[in-house]
């Protein structure tokens, strides 16, 4: 890939931030079984952020957003840290279906890809559209560019903030996205349209119960420019065993742009959390963590090794709170805590009231 200066910069997470973008779960989606306890989720999460940051929410209609801004209020959130706007989903994963944002001669943009339920698994529509609808509303400060010709979700890619991308063949090469474009095209691609310089593609690594084909913010994150934290697998009888090495060894291989090797972080292995209903696995990773002003969220499944997952965490963020946050009732619909989050970067939104 081109190794010159590109006029744009693809934002990493940790960036200062000036909200976290969430969408609510319908009454018609896929949460209808489980719609008590995955908005139980929701408020814990809204109100941790609120700490910290403004949060906007994107609500089904009116009376879910009277009856969430009553509640948030009988819990203390301030009304000035919260936007709350009607704006209809499928689903909840506002990571894959949020804006990315670059900037470009000091002026921020949104980037706003088509988002198809991971290759046409599932309904997307008022996903997909959701951005647009947002902007419409007078929501975002800076232009929403329209890049709708091209399947991009913000899982699954991860920056450095340096021009370095990290992802997995798995996904960003996958027939079901961009069947027309081959790697050298999704590499100019990338270049063009998000700053990047180089592209760090994994071979190896999977979740069982992941929709998403592999998204790398399952696997590995940036954690800083030069650390890398990541999953291991350290039971040599679980099924992901072998793929989880492999991704290691080649993590271990990576070099940033310097030459010199990454710091590498390995989070710990929950045991299997499997759905109670039918018994399939669903993917518990600690990797899903997101980044926000002054602390990390961790997800959490009640498992021993919650509290290795802490530590190395907070190796890997030593100047932030490292706040976990129980996920065991996202994980079965196969997502988890950064699935559910898309950062917004300082200055990206208007002022907006309930």
């Amino acid at each position: 890939m081109n190794q010159g200066p590109s006029p744009r910069q693809f934002l990493p997470e940790w960036t200062p931030q000036q909200a976290v973008m969430l969408s609510w779960p319908g009454r018609d989606s896929d949460w209808a079984s489980l719609l008590d306890a995955i908005e139980t989720t929701f408020i814990t999460l809204i109100e941790v952020i609120a700490r910290y940051q403004h949060v906007l929410v994107t609500l089904p209609d009116e009376d879910t957003r009277q009856r969430l801004a009553r509640t948030l209020a009988n819990l203390g959130v301030p009304e000035n840290r919260l936007s709350l706007v009607i704006a209809p989903s499928d689903d909840t994963w506002a990571r894959d279906h949020g804006p990315l944002t670059v900037v470009e001669h000091d002026t921020s943009v949104l980037l706003d890809y088509r988002f198809t339920g991971w290759g046409g698994k599932f309904p997307a529509e008022r996903d997909n559209a959701l951005n647009r609808v947002l902007a419409d509303q007078g929501i975002f400060t800076p232009e929403l560019q329209n890049l709708q010709q091209i399947v991009l979700e913000g899982g699954g890619v991860e920056t450095d903030g340096q021009g370095t991308l990290m992802t997995t063949r798995s996904c960003l090469l996958n027939p079901n996205r961009n069947p027309h474009l081959d790697q050298a095209a999704v590499e100019k691609l990338l270049e063009t349209q998000l700053g990047i310089s180089r592209v760090l593609w994994l071979e190896n690594g999977y979740l069982e119960g992941d929709d998403t084909d592999s998204h790398i913010d399952t696997l590995a994150r940036f954690c800083d420019e030069h650390t890398i934290a990541y999953v291991r697998c350290d039971d040599d009888t679980d099924p992901h065993f072998e793929a989880l090495n492999a991704m290691e060894r080649e993590l271990k291989a990576f070099r940033r742009a310097d030459g010199e090797p990454y710091r590498l972080i390995a989070l710990p292995w929950p045991r299997a959390c499997l759905d109670p209903e039918d018994g399939h696995r669903l993917p518990a990773t600690y990797a899903n963590f997101l980044i926000i002003n002054g602390a990390v969220l961790m997800p959490s499944y009640a498992d021993p090794v919650d509290h290795d997952a802490l530590r190395a965490l907070a190796e890997a963020f030593p100047t932030r709170d490292i706040i976990p946050i129980d996920c065991r009732q996202v994980i079965r619909q196969h997502g988890s805590l950064h699935c559910l989050t898309m950062q917004l970067p300082a200055g990206l939104l208007n002022e907006i009231k309930y």
